[in-house]
């Protein structure tokens, strides 16, 4: 049987990709991720914050008049919980590589165009096999035109493609308002990769001491349902590779994803909650699966149920609205 899928160009002996979260900042625990069957991995983000601003300035900047106005500094982490590092990280890369024989894919977070996707260049140096773009924008200006935020991604793709040779992938949010013209504008703006989709995370407030909190919150199986539909969608429309990921927690979770046409399935909650060996159990239960099914390879699943394979290609629009309303018993 033959799991093998290729993803930006590398060659992964699986579609199973673990994503940005602590596990990857810890080098044991990626050798763990490999030995679990992992064919690649994401490392944790370098956010643009920890290499644009020195923790003397971050202090200044977030306690500077508040003196006046006190309740401002519940939006702010401390200075000295920023994680500031940029050198660490690349050396985390450096040994990383030497680590584990599979891909190693650095992740890059940020919301500006700026002088940080100068990064970008020292992490293929660090020797990073690719490269994954986290554009976390919440665009919360009322003035600020959907296009102009369309712009921002395209504009900070573009910066960091002419720094680098090694593959970009965007990870991006689903809250663009034509999210299939989108993907095109970024795929024809060069990005090798899509990843979809980014979970914002959502404050929360505290009545006791009526301050905004933040509130980190794992994903879940129901999640996996969007990713799964645009993916489906965008398949044979794009030639960017793509890549699943929030809410995937099986292997018949990672079989769905490949079946509309994801290249790998990007695992983090699961095994955030289960620990790392639920990587071992995804990977046996996607062979068992496919064992008991007929299938080959994964070449062969790739993309069969996507709309433009599938029966019933409407089930992915709105066509499919009230029929899923009147299914309801």
């Amino acid at each position: 049987m033959d799991l093998a899928t290729d993803y930006m160009g590398l060659k992964l002996k699986n579609p199973l990709v673990p994503s940005a979260s602590p596990l990857t900042a810890d080098v044991d625990f990626i050798r763990r991720l490999e030995d679990a069957g992992a064919a690649a991995v994401v490392l944790h983000s370098l956010f643009e914050e920890q290499i644009t601003h020195e923790a003397a300035e971050l202090e200044h900047l977030t306690t500077t008049g508040t003196e006046s106005f006190a309740e401002s500094l519940s939006y702010f982490p401390a200075a000295h919980e920023f994680r500031l590092g940029p050198e660490e990280y690349l050396e985390h890369i450096r040994k990383t590589k030497q680590a584990v024989d599979i891909p190693v894919i650095a992740s890059l977070n940020g919301a500006t165009p700026g002088g940080w996707v100068s990064y970008a260049s020292k992490m293929e140096q660090a020797g990073a096999d690719a490269l994954e773009l986290n554009v976390y924008f919440v665009a919360a200006n009322p003035s600020l035109s959907g296009r102009a935020v369309e712009d921002l991604y395209v504009d900070i793709l573009k910066a960091v493609k002419a720094a680098v040779r090694i593959p970009v992938a965007m990870k991006l949010s689903p809250y663009f308002s034509g999210m299939a013209a989108m993907a095109s504008r970024l795929d024809t703006a060069g990005a090798d990769g899509l990843v979809l989709f980014n979970r914002f995370y959502q404050p929360d407030i505290d009545l006791d001491t009526l301050e905004v909190v933040p509130n980190l919150v794992l994903s879940t199986p129901f999640e996996m349902r969007l990713p799964l539909r645009w993916i489906a969608i965008l398949y044979g429309h794009v030639e960017a590779s793509l890549a699943a990921t929030t809410g995937i927690s099986t292997g018949t979770d990672v079989v769905k994803v490949v079946m509309a046409g994801a290249d790998v399935a990007q695992l983090c909650s699961v095994l955030l909650r289960e620990g790392v060996g639920q990587l071992g159990v995804i990977h046996k239960e996607l062979k068992s699966w496919m064992e008991q099914h007929g299938y080959e390879s994964v070449a062969q699943m790739k993309g069969s149920m996507s709309q433009k394979s599938c029966p019933e290609p409407a089930a992915f629009e709105r066509a499919n609205y009230m029929k899923t309303l009147n299914s309801y018993k």
